[in-house]
């Protein structure tokens, strides 16, 4: 699987282009603005990009969904507990101060378990509460894209509207740090460095010892 980090958008989001190298099938991950870029660099790939997947519904990380989507007929993927919780029109208008612009509903809901393929490739979902209710991780061996669950040296805030901090843990803990030690972990802001491994934030992440 071919991967991009591409830091977008004011906040400094991580996206991801990840592809099969036989297809050219793409997906899209966490597409956070400066839609152009990631649309230019889609062009140049000859990439068709069959997914827009958000991690979480923050709008940092979904403005850009709709030009994207709007560009390539790709669908928004978002898992189903942030489907519902996003939806919800004081939540949206709490998150409506940041004056992103909002995402389109998401085309697919997810679970804890599903598989999003493309081409060859495929993303397990890793449900990950705790940042947002229906936070999640994307894992195709050996790679593990962690949103703002997990960063390098860091984890995601919980002082939000639907944050928790138990849950958070609870998910780093248990669905995690079970993965091999060396899974690649590709988190969502670039905190401490815009990638890591599964063995060494549980060795030295300050938050989580």
């Amino acid at each position: 699987m071919r991967i991009e980090q591409i830091p977008v958008g004011m906040m400094q989001v991580c996206c991801y282009i990840v592809s099969c190298e036989e297809t050219n099938e793409a997906a899209v991950i966490d597409a956070g603005g400066d839609e152009e870029v990631i649309l230019d660099r889609c062009r140049k790939n000859n990439l068709q990009v069959k997914y827009i997947i958000a991690t979480h519904g923050h709008p940092d990380h979904v403005c850009g969904n709709r030009r994207i989507k709007e560009e390539t007929g790709a669908q928004i993927v978002m898992h189903k507990e942030d489907g519902v919780f996003f939806g919800q029109p004081e939540v949206r208008n709490y998150f409506s101060m940041l004056g992103l612009p909002e995402s389109p509903p998401p085309d697919m809901l997810v679970e804890d378990g599903d598989t999003i393929s493309f081409g060859n490739e495929q993303l397990r979902v890793i449900h990950t509460p705790g940042h947002t209710p229906g936070g999640m991780c994307l894992y195709n061996p050996p790679d593990c894209f962690t949103g703002d669950t997990l960063f390098a040296g860091g984890v995601g805030r919980t002082d939000f509207p639907g944050g928790s901090s138990w849950e958070l843990m609870d998910s780093i803990r248990d669905r995690l740090f079970v993965l091999p030690p060396d899974t690649i972990v590709w988190p969502g802001h670039g905190y401490g460095g815009s990638k890591s491994t599964i063995g060494e934030e549980a060795r030295s992440n300050p938050f989580l010892n």
